[in-house]
């Protein structure tokens, strides 16, 4: 058990019976009334975040979760399907399970599958992956890197938004956390 200031965002709590994973926490302190902590918590069964406040003297269950690193060999539409990397065991999650972690895998990506009580509950990604340019509008000839940017679909089928230099067949490193272009690989 934890207090409820000590929580931090990607934490995973036991709230209600259920498990949440912590997204954005506060620390308010109003006036002359008692602290509290405002959480945003995603739930990891359903994926639906919530609100909640706890008073500062609140205790908090913490959530243990086994990760194995795992890596991602190919998907067959319904499944996606992941190697461990110590025992050679394979297993499938199902897409909606990995919710928008589907637009990073590519084959042979190294990732570590969470388990609660034997059971998988979700990815945890790289920080970020380099990912081919399929179809994006060609370069522009002299374009230096400024604020314009131009659509780009990757080999994933994700949508990001490149410089305009950057053209089709090109690797790019993509940020996982916020879906967005950081660099040529």
């Amino acid at each position: 058990m934890i207090s409820a200031t000590q929580l931090r965002p990607g934490m995973i709590i036991k709230f209600n019976k259920e498990l949440f994973s912590v997204f954005k926490m506060e620390h308010r302190t109003p006036g002359n009334l008692r602290g509290f902590v405002q959480v945003k918590m995603r739930k990891l069964s359903s994926g639906s975040m919530m609100e909640h406040r706890f008073s500062s003297e609140d205790r908090v269950e913490r959530g243990s979760l086994e990760q194995h690193e795992m890596e991602y060999l190919y998907d067959d539409g319904e499944y996606f399907h992941f190697m461990n990397t110590e025992t050679y065991e394979q297993m499938h999650l199902m897409k909606d399970l990995l919710g928008d972690a589907t637009n990073f895998l590519i084959p042979n990506l190294k990732v570590n599958v969470e388990f609660y009580e034997g059971k998988p509950l979700g990815v945890e990604l790289p920080p970020s992956v380099d990912l081919m340019v399929v179809e994006t509008e060609p370069s522009l000839k002299g374009a230096t890197v400024s604020n314009v940017t131009k659509p780009a679909k990757l080999e994933t089928g994700l949508v990001v938004l490149v410089p305009p230099f950057i053209s089709e067949g090109e690797k790019i490193r993509v940020s996982t956390s916020e879906s967005a272009y950081l660099e040529r690989a």
